[in-house]
């Protein structure tokens, strides 16, 4: 751990804040409640920075996009007269030189940012609850909160799967540190996990199998999954959806799976395995029980509306809770639930225009209401679907490969969320968080002036969609 504002001699032991936590909803928490001016400790266990940084997001995505290279150049023949071939020669380098980027990024948005607080001191250690008030022990030093914020994070979950544990498994932070390439690899879960780094490898020369139970992306619209589905199968990645899982056990130097199909029982050999399958909340050795503290039905520390928990005294925010595990949502949860320690629980928090992307190509992106969330809800729905080979901006650049689907309540015509299935979706999502945000109908989306030949476009074609044939439209006609 770097001498970055933690390691003051003098110690507040008797803190406004006790931020429980290094990571991003925990610093999210402390620089709020410093900018208040409270006093803040925070007590990290582990590498500063937490997932994102260090193992998730931003390790994943170079490597994504790195192998995104490799394949747009193999597929410039989608364009007549034009040949081009591109392969990696050296995963190693490359793996180096997505540590450094980690590192730098930490360093940068985590490790320097400590000594411009003078009222945040950073302990690094386990912390846990004594049962004595807020008093919370971190190897050996006893600490006095007036208030506490639980953000320690989640880590990655071993599916329940006879004989997993005798076998050698990846999670995704050691499937992302590999520094060979295996010859195959077998992915159990369909989530967007499985689904990134599935691609990914497959993009880098592994022979990828990919394994679920349902579906891959389960909580997305079907239409999207089964588009999803056909495309990463056309990449080579084989997709065995809908299984029953029997048994994994050793076989030679090899991870042999057998499991249950619609075709009969199957067994799948791969050189790897990697499990992502889920992640759990990271609350063991908290010692929540002391302190009050009730867990929900994931396992995550149970929170209200203003992020405070059974014991008034103690908030939590991120993974912890087992609610929207994304790193922008820890950190908007984190800012809240040091406001309201502070002042008195005046904001609530809202996620009804959380956007959420699965960074395979064509990215998967979200927000609001799918169609079976907006009819649990008791909406009366009404839905436009358009593919991409009606969007003019995808039509040029030969990449149809996807879908825009958009949900409506049919009584006012009101948007109730959509999704997209298309090259650089997260992008192109922002406009349906601000047209949620707005309140805007089907038909004044519709109206709405759109660049031509962009790929947000889409959205318009989406929502006229409603009301016309798309198909009969002329460019930029509406």
């Amino acid at each position: 751990m770097p001498n970055c504002g933690g390691n003051r001699p003098n110690r507040n032991t008797r803190p406004d804040i006790l931020v429980i936590g290094g990571g991003s909803a925990g610093f999210s928490a402390a620089i709020t409640a410093a900018e208040s001016g409270a006093k803040v400790v925070i007590a990290g266990e582990g590498t500063i920075g937490g997932t994102c940084v260090n193992v998730g997001c931003v390790p994943s995505k170079a490597l994504i996009r790195a192998t995104e290279a490799v394949h747009k150049a193999n597929i410039a023949n989608r364009f007549d007269g034009i040949k081009g071939a591109s392969e990696i020669f050296d995963w190693r380098a490359l793996i180096r030189q997505k540590q450094q980027l980690v590192d730098s990024l930490r360093q940068a948005k985590y490790e320097d940012l400590l000594p411009d607080y003078s009222n945040i001191s950073y302990v690094t250690g386990r912390a846990r609850f004594t049962g004595n008030g807020t008093a919370v022990d971190v190897n050996g030093t006893l600490y006095h909160p007036e208030k506490i914020i639980l953000a320690t994070g989640a880590s990655a979950a071993l599916p329940p799967i006879n004989g997993i544990q005798s076998v050698p498994v990846l999670d995704s932070t050691k499937a992302l540190a590999l520094e060979k390439l295996p010859e195959s690899l077998l992915i159990i879960g369909g989530g967007v996990i499985g689904c990134e780094l599935g691609q990914m490898f497959a993009r880098a020369g592994v022979k990828v199998t990919i394994c679920c139970r349902s579906r891959l992306l389960p909580d997305a619209e079907p239409e999207v999954s089964a588009a999803l589905t056909a495309h990463l199968r056309k990449e080579g990645v084989t997709v065995c959806a809908g299984v029953g899982y029997q048994k994994i056990e050793q076989d030679g130097g090899a991870v042999k799976l057998t499991c249950q199909t619609d075709d009969g029982e199957r067994v799948i050999k791969a050189d790897r395995l990697l499990a992502a399958a889920g992640r759990k909340p990271n609350t063991s050795s908290l010692h929540l029980d002391k302190a009050g503290i009730d867990l929900n039905a994931k396992g995550g520390i149970e929170i209200d509306e203003h992020m405070q928990t059974s014991n008034p005294d103690v908030y939590a925010a991120g993974d912890v809770t087992a609610k929207d595990m994304y790193v922008y949502m820890a950190a908007y949860g984190g800012k809240l639930a040091a406001n309201n320690a502070l002042n008195g629980n005046t904001a609530k928090y809202d996620n009804t225009t959380m956007p959420a992307v699965v960074f395979t190509d064509p990215q998967v992106a979200t927000a609001g209401l799918t169609e079976a969330t907006a009819k649990a809800q008791g909406f009366d729905v009404r839905t436009s679907t358009i593919t991409l080979d009606m969007v003019p901006r995808f039509i040029t650049s030969r990449e149809t490969s996807g879908l825009i689907k958009m949900v409506a309540d049919a009584k006012t015509d009101k948007i109730l969320g959509a999704t997209i299935l298309a090259p650089e979706a997260g992008d192109s999502i922002q406009t349906v968080i601000m047209a949620l945000k707005a309140g805007l109908t089907t038909k004044e989306l519709g109206d709405t002036i759109f660049p031509y030949l962009t790929a947000v476009e889409g959205l318009k074609l989406a929502a006229q969609g409603f009301r016309k044939n798309v198909h009969k439209l002329s460019c930029c006609a509406g």
